[in-house]
């Protein structure tokens, strides 16, 4: 991205923009427009969309109940515990 269409765009978002950070926002910019280049040639025509607005079903899996050790382990591990419950120390 040039300067100039930098300056303009921030003046546009009432930013003030040292001539540093321009610089080094417009090779960021450059980097995202080098990014969105490179995912214009990627091949998505069979690909299925991941979400859409008719969509009526959720398309993530079922909720299922799951016995795991993994809960008492974790308090096995704390320094102090009291039931199934980890002891912090108290913050105020």
């Amino acid at each position: 991205m040039e300067l100039k269409e930098l300056y303009v765009t921030a003046s546009l978002a009432q930013l003030d923009l040292s001539d540093e950070e321009a610089e080094t926002l417009s090779a960021l910019v450059g980097q995202m427009v080098e990014y969105f280049s490179t995912m214009r040639e990627i091949d998505v025509e069979n690909l299925e969309p991941t979400t859409h607005a008719l969509l009526k079903t959720n398309r993530v899996r079922e909720d299922a109940v799951v016995e795991s050790a993994a809960a008492d382990t974790l308090v096995g591990n704390a320094p102090e515990s009291e039931g199934r419950f980890i002891v912090i120390p108290n913050v105020l």
